[in-house]
């Protein structure tokens, strides 16, 4: 595993980290002790930076909770980072936004993963107009010690420049892969130029870069069901499937898709980290070899190449 300076944190952290919406149910079931194993493999491959949410799992909350079960013991080696603002979203029971109630947030998440402070907390509303009473609520926890940085998951570039208004901000969680190479026009150059961590979410695509799946393929778990809901969705998955399809035409014999598309994140000059999600120890592993090596600029550009050619397959 590679290792790399966290933007301002002054934290060396995995090139490959790992997301735990997945040991939460909502991608399928998943047992309690497959879900503590899955997180233990990643840590024994190599990952030491863990990315999950107050709102992930099914109930609410069981992601943390089964985190921080699977780090007791190796919480000293390793980086939590988690995300306040979404709690009850998915019921139409939304909590209010003020410093009080995101303080009480953090205290719950604090209670649920076992630990006495998260390495860093990030805004859970991509959307945000106006964080004020993030950067209030956020700035304080940090003081007495409960949260040690703390940014933003959003895929909007102004919502990150207002983030960053007074220059605190020190993370940027974001959807980046090779479907979706958005993200390098303007986010990416502008936290390079503020020194600002990049955390991965989807550098696999919810999957799709596994290349596993064909257009026959029918999503039943709770977050890929919706890519079927209506005709402009389903031609949207179709479209990424022949995308990538064209890609595994031109991989090297050598290497995976999932390997690829990892490595083609990692790789981009920002230094990110993904965060691939995991439901079991040995695909947490093969996504934590993902991180020994990077590809060069004309790797990278080669297979972007590649993934904006399907009708030549």
């Amino acid at each position: 595993m590679l290792y790399r300076e966290f933007g301002n944190t002054g934290w060396n952290v995995s090139t490959i980290g790992m997301g735990t919406w997945n040991i939460g149910n909502q991608w399928g079931e998943i047992d309690e002790d497959t879900a503590l194993t899955t997180v233990r493999s990643a840590f024994d491959n190599g990952v030491n930076l863990f990315d999950t949410a107050e709102a992930y799992g099914i109930p609410q909350g069981l992601s943390e909770e089964r985190l921080g079960k699977a780090l007791q013991g190796i919480r000293d080696r390793s980086y939590i980072v988690t995300k306040i603002g979404s709690w009850g979203r998915r019921t139409n029971e939304g909590l209010p936004k003020n410093v009080d109630t995101i303080r009480l947030c953090l205290q719950a998440s604090l209670f649920r993963m076992k630990t006495d402070w998260a390495d860093a907390v990030l805004c859970h509303e991509g959307d945000i107009e106006d964080p004020t009473v993030y950067l209030e609520a956020f700035e304080g926890l940090k003081q007495q010690g409960y949260l040690r940085a703390y940014g933003i998951s959003t895929n909007k570039f102004e919502v990150i420049k207002q983030f960053n208004i007074a220059g605190n901000c020190s993370i940027v969680e974001l959807d980046y892969s090779l479907l979706n190479p958005k993200a390098e026009a303007k986010i990416l150059p502008y936290c390079i130029e503020h020194n600002i961590a990049v955390l991965v979410r989807g550098p696999l695509a919810q999957g799709l870069l596994s290349g596993k799946y064909t257009t026959d393929t029918v999503f039943t778990d709770t977050i890929r069901a919706k890519w079927h809901k209506n005709e402009a969705k389903q031609s949207k998955l179709d479209r990424d499937i022949a995308a990538v399809k064209a890609l595994s035409a031109n991989l090297p014999a050598d290497t995976t898709m999932a390997t690829t598309a990892l490595r083609y994140v990692i790789s981009h000059p920002a230094q990110p980290v993904a965060i691939p999600g995991a439901k079991s120890p040995e695909q947490a592993a093969l996504n934590a070899q993902a991180g020994d090596r990077l590809l060069s600029a004309t790797e990278r550009d080669a297979l972007l190449q590649s993934m904006k050619e399907p009708e030549a397959v």
